[in-house]
């Protein structure tokens, strides 16, 4: 299926292990770092050890790749990865921590990675390996000038905040006020030590300080505006008492020097963006100009409720069938970024598997006679939500089989239950993990 494998291209391009290995080598005592406009060479003869830490879901592949590359030089480390998206290391340890709300695991990963850090002087490096996922993979509930949380206090902001509908870089202004590592936090952690920052983003933008909350990247955000997005979903009252205090607390007593900028830190910091979504989509552009599609890539930033970028999907899909706009078919139409759910129900799903369903629901209200649209939203990380999915499909043939099993759109899109929609229709998209994460991918297909 064309789906798939456009799919699966932009996954290849964004493999992590591939990513370092092409972007780093060690030239006896050098490492060596490739970016986009000028090289990093970073000399290794002042280090006396060598650590690898970090945090997200495609961490473990990235480690895996830092390994090899540095082969005895490197003393150890630890990462934290989801559930499931591991590998298989020598030196450096893997913590297995919950996402996307954090559990006892990442609190213990944090304060681990905290005290290895904390041990580091001028003649340490640690590598850092940041991807998506971080934040809820190290949780460090934090304090400030006396009012302080507990990991289950996060546990329950962490909740509220991914069912209101906030977006990621909401989500982790709040979180990076709350935590001890978050929010350049980690910097400070290592500091006289040197870092190089290996990162793959998952933010639309790609904000360093908003990928995995930015623990090594100078955070600007305040108290107040933490507080603001909490009285803009409607939160305060739902929040547990403890986090209510410390962010009006906080937002009372915080001055500039409060913030994580201070230079002397930041001057032994290398943050370095390996990939992003753009390169996927690129990826995917290229495949489906190669499988004879006439391709037309409409942003690699896409945000809003899913329901409504599905609309608007859905009208450029019956333009493109009946002649109306370009590309001329067969046509292939590709976006990347990351969607919001608002959640109302209590149902089973994610924001790809909604984008698809509200897709599906668009083609059967659309006009008599369109045929051959074909649909898939996908998490490029491989679990869409709190799912086994990374998405779904939608074409007249899911539609098809839905209204034979009986199944109404409306009512499983009211109560936020498109997973079991597409799980008794039979088609959700389970490519399992990838062991990446750069947003998401929407692939519309007319021939």
């Amino acid at each position: 299926m064309d789906l798939k494998a456009i799919y699966e291209a932009a996954i290849k391009r964004v493999d992590p292990y591939a990513m370092v290995q092409s972007r780093v080598t060690l030239d006896t005592n050098t490492l060596n770092i490739r970016l986009d406009n000028q090289n990093m060479r970073l000399s290794l003869e002042k280090f006396k050890k060598i650590y690898v830490l970090g945090a997200g879901k495609a961490t473990a592949p990235m480690a895996r790749a830092m390994e090899e590359i540095l082969g005895p030089k490197l003393h150890g480390g630890l990462i934290s990865v989801k559930k499931g998206h591991t590998d298989t290391l020598n030196k450096i340890k893997i913590m297995e921590a919950g996402h996307p709300v954090p559990d006892d695991n990442s609190a213990l990963a944090a304060r681990q990675i905290i005290d290895i850090a904390a041990r580091g002087n001028e003649a340490t490096l640690f590598i850092n390996l940041i991807s998506g996922g971080g934040s809820a993979l190290l949780a460090c509930p934090g304090e400030y000038r006396g009012a302080s949380i507990t990991l289950a206090d996060k546990q329950k902001t962490t909740e509220l905040l991914l069912a209101c509908g906030a977006d990621i870089n909401e989500i982790n202004i709040v979180r990076k006020q709350l935590s001890g590592i978050k929010g350049g936090k980690l910097a400070r952690h290592m500091y006289p030590a040197t870092s190089v920052n290996l990162i793959l983003s998952d933010v639309v933008g790609d904000d360093l300080s908003a990928i995995a909350s930015g623990p090594t990247a100078p955070d600007v955000t305040t108290f107040a505006q933490a507080l603001g997005i909490v009285k803009k979903y409607e939160l305060s009252s739902r929040l547990p008492a403890r986090v209510t205090t410390m962010l009006e607390s906080g937002a009372l007593q915080e001055t500039d020097k409060d913030q994580v900028s201070d230079h002397k830190v930041f001057s032994q910091v290398h943050n370095i963006l390996l990939g992003n979504n753009l390169s996927a989509v690129n990826a995917a552009r290229q495949t489906a100009e190669n499988l004879g599609y006439n391709t037309l890539v409409l942003s690699s930033r896409i945000t809003g409720e899913a329901r409504e970028i599905a609309r608007v999907f859905s009208g450029m899909a019956q333009d493109i069938a009946l002649g109306n706009l370009p590309p001329q078919r067969p046509a292939c139409v590709l976006a990347g970024g990351e969607t919001t759910v608002t959640i109302k129900g209590n149902g089973k799903g994610g924001r790809n598997q909604e984008m698809a369903l509200s897709f599906l629901q668009e083609l059967d209200a659309g006009p008599a006679g369109i045929e051959n649209i074909f649909f898939l939203s996908g998490a490029t990380d491989g679990n869409d939500g709190p799912t086994d999915a990374a998405g779904a499909f939608a074409s007249q043939a899911v539609l098809e089989a839905g209204k034979k099993a009986g199944l109404d759109i409306s009512e499983y899109l009211g109560r936020n239950d498109s997973y079991t929609y597409f799980d008794t229709a039979g088609h959700l998209f389970k490519p399992g993990p990838t062991n990446t994460n750069v947003c998401d991918l929407q692939i519309l297909i007319i021939k």
